[in-house]
């Protein structure tokens, strides 16, 4: 892994995630965080991060490689610091606002002094709403402007982002939305070329194989089938740019507010790479929030990483992570060490709504040593637990022997 750290191109300035990307609601579900947790998390866009503040763990660490991402994690602290609710979603750019660049002017105190100079530099961020400043959510506005007015009137969105049975939804999409014009573009729109050239860094497909743009078209229709459009807020900000109420990430809905800016003092952040982080680890974790970093890796990296995460692990410790477009799963050379929690991530990513992703990774250390380059840690075994009660499996099926695509399941 030393000779291959996936550092794109932009690293140090550009945003790459305004936004976490990946729910909130099925990553706590499958971390269960408990009072005593001290948690790592990949800083990402942030929100995330914060969503695992609101179930009050001793500490949680965020950590990215990239410290434009967090500049990003630091203004939404200054903002849970500093705001209320309805601030915060209008600085963000859920909503409409006149007011940003006022609500960041309160929020500038709270930040570092390299945070403080980033976002100096970035106004014109700040008056759109950081929750737009990322490549990736620029990706997204172009789709928005130019890509989908080329296929879809705005009655017909409007229609979509309306309150629909499910039969309704298909009917809709494939006697409508789903015309010939709406699957070339989508299929040109979601090409290797142009996702690596507009969306993500190129280097970011190293791994990938076959096509793209067939997967992500496939998934859109479950997300807009399948799923109920009026209530993913992912969805929802790619058709419109905007969130609204009853279609809000986690961390920014209203109920969640109080009990993250309760807890901000336990987060720590550092600017780092995990291999970095986790050579020299401040504690034992109970759980990890490990976003879709193995994908860019080859497998003899990731499994490293893997045994890096086992040996910082506490007994019993979850780890969550997604697969975009490669397939990463625990190899058989750590099946001593780490459970597959395949059940539990089945039934989570079938309620998840950032629907791109082609599978969700639940795996938990069981093992009772771990050997990393020589150095080996005590570990003695901790059963894994079953899916939570609210999670009603109804279906179930496979796209390419990953857990992904696991139709009408629902939280209760």
């Amino acid at each position: 892994m030393r000779n291959e750290k996936l550092v794109p191109r932009g690293v140090g300035s550009d945003i790459r995630y305004a936004q976490c990307w990946e729910d909130a609601d099925i990553l706590l579900a499958a971390l269960n965080i408990q009072p005593d947790f001290t948690c790592l998390s990949i800083a990402s866009g942030g929100d995330n991060t914060l969503a695992m503040l609101s179930r009050g763990p001793r500490k949680v660490f965020a950590i990215d490689l990239n410290p434009a991402q967090l500049a990003v994690l630091e203004l939404r602290v200054a903002g849970y610091r500093e705001l209320e609710h309805a601030e915060l979603l209008a600085l963000h750019g859920s909503t409409e606002s006149p007011n940003r660049q006022k609500l960041y002017q309160r929020c500038r105190k709270h930040l570092s002094n390299s945070a403080r100079a980033y976002w100096d530099q970035r106004l014109h961020l700040i008056e759109a709403g950081f929750g737009s400043a990322g490549r990736l959510e620029h990706y997204f506005r172009l789709f928005r402007n130019w890509v989908l007015p080329l296929s879809e009137s705005r009655r017909r969105i409007e229609r979509f982002l309306t309150e629909k049975s499910g039969a309704q939804r298909v009917r809709l999409y494939d006697s409508e939305w789903n015309n010939l014009r709406w699957r070339l573009l989508l299929h040109i729109f979601c090409s290797r070329l142009v996702m690596g050239r507009l969306g993500r860094d190129p280097e970011l497909f190293r791994y990938v194989k076959g096509s793209i743009a067939h997967r992500i078209v496939k998934r859109t229709r479950h997300a807009m089938t399948v799923l109920d459009p009026t209530v993913n807020p992912y969805l929802y900000w790619i058709f419109t740019g905007r969130h609204r109420e009853g279609a809000l990430p986690f961390a920014l809905r209203r109920e969640n507010f109080d009990a993250i800016r309760a807890h901000l003092d336990r987060l720590e952040w550092r600017c780092c790479t995990l291999e970095e982080f986790l050579e020299d680890p401040p504690d034992g974790f109970d759980a990890f929030n490990l976003s879709d970093i193995f994908e860019y890796v080859s497998p003899e990296s990731y499994e490293r990483l893997l045994r890096l995460v086992v040996r910082a692990a506490k007994p019993g410790a979850r780890l969550a992570y997604w697969n975009l477009l490669v397939p990463r799963s625990r190899p058989e050379s750590l099946a001593n060490e780490l459970k597959p929690l395949t059940a539990l991530a089945d039934s989570l990513f079938a309620c998840s709504n950032t629907f791109f992703y082609g599978a969700f990774v639940v795996e938990q250390v069981v093992s009772q040593k771990s050997q990393i380059n020589g150095l080996e840690d005590t570990r003695w075994y901790a059963p894994a637990c079953e899916p939570p009660a609210n999670i009603h499996p109804q279906g179930r099926v496979k796209e390419g022997g990953s857990a992904a695509f696991l139709p009408q399941l629902c939280r209760g």
